[in-house]
């Protein structure tokens, strides 16, 4: 996988195509489904859809980029496939063995391969900690250094891999910028040597002039490392220069999921297209028409009937799209190109 680099004018340079390995990580028609208390006594009770039976894999060594507007479930979906949620419904499956009902005593030997880098470095650390503490509280907790020196030799090398110079052991969070604090983050995560990391939005609260950096950084790990990420994100162009295949999420179900080309070059769900069409363009000479999308996005504790996208939709079939679920197929056999829609387009 190439790495992403960036320009004089800080863009980034789309990656290239990974081998692909075995599945580190399923779902299986996971759900969640958080309660909602209304009536007298909790009478009536109702649920918000944040997460309605989404199956998706994630190879060794790949990233699997996770698209939609906010709200859509994506980051309960990442915290889904590392239990740091439980499910309602459907099975997670690291590595093969299926990991829904293990009890988090049991999850403890797989914790170390499977991390999260949240999107906010600023609550996400703790500021009561020297990065000394904050990097080494896993590598003490999993036993993976004999003697202190050890530890101290680790987390300085964890520390000049993500960017950093090992006299940063004894600073606060409060001591670094933003982008210093996210390369902190990453060191933490790296400090147990997963295989699979879910990225929340890891760059969507740091500068734009700091974000390329961070995403270069990413993937020059994945490349030396063999990390297998989930990239989740609400900005299209970065998630089609890092991802190697893409998935788009709306109102909690994944509607369209293909290799990452394929998918910007030729989207076949209507809001695939109305994503896309929205996305800022770097090049003033390119003109792209916009489809603005009308009404607003159901709630998820009253979602509509058959396909959840049918009351925003311009390729809205009457008697079948507000009636039946549309299945999630593959156009064309072999493509890897799957949409979950009864009238695609051609």
């Amino acid at each position: 996988m190439t790495s992403v680099s960036a320009g004089a004018s800080g863009e980034t340079t789309e990656v290239e195509p990974t081998p692909r390995g075995r599945t580190i990580v399923a779902t299986q028609g996971v759900s969640k489904y958080f309660p909602l208390r209304s009536g007298w006594f909790g009478k009536g009770e109702r649920f918000v859809r944040a997460v309605d039976g989404v199956s998706i894999r994630v190879r060794q060594g790949e990233t699997m980029g996770l698209v939609g507007e906010s709200g859509c479930g994506k980051s309960t979906l990442g915290r889904l496939v590392l239990r740091l949620v439980e499910p309602t419904f459907g099975r997670v499956v690291f590595d093969g063995q299926d990991i829904t009902s293990r009890s988090q005593r049991d999850l403890r030997p797989l914790r170390r391969r499977m991390q999260i880098i949240f999107q906010d470095p600023y609550s996400s650390l703790n500021p009561r900690m020297t990065v000394r503490e904050i990097v080494g509280e896993a590598i003490r907790i999993h036993k993976l250094a004999k003697t202190r020196a050890d530890e101290q030799a680790r987390i300085a090398e964890l520390l000049d891999r993500v960017g950093l110079r090992a006299d940063a052991m004894d600073r606060y969070p409060h001591e670094f910028s933003g982008g210093q604090r996210q390369r902190v983050g990453i060191a933490r995560a790296l400090a147990v040597e997963p295989e699979f990391i879910v990225c929340d939005e890891p760059v969507s609260a740091l500068d734009v002039s700091i974000q390329a950096q961070i995403v270069n950084l990413l993937v020059e790990l994945q490349e030396s490392l063999g990390i297998a990420y989930l990239f989740v994100s609400h900005d299209l162009k970065l998630v089609e220069h890092v991802s190697h295949r893409v998935a788009v999420m709306y109102l909690g179900k994944i509607v369209e999921q293909a290799p990452a080309a394929s998918l910007y070059e030729r989207p076949l769900h209507p809001y695939t297209r109305a994503l896309l069409s929205s996305a800022p363009q770097p090049d003033p000479q390119h003109k792209r028409v916009r489809l603005v999308l009308k009404g607003e996005v159901p709630s998820p504790v009253d979602p509509p009937p058959g396909c959840p996208f049918h009351p925003r939709c311009t390729r809205f079939v009457p008697g079948t799209c507000n009636v039946a679920t549309p299945a999630f197929d593959e156009l064309p056999r072999g493509s890897g190109h799957k949409v979950a829609c009864f009238n695609p387009v051609p």
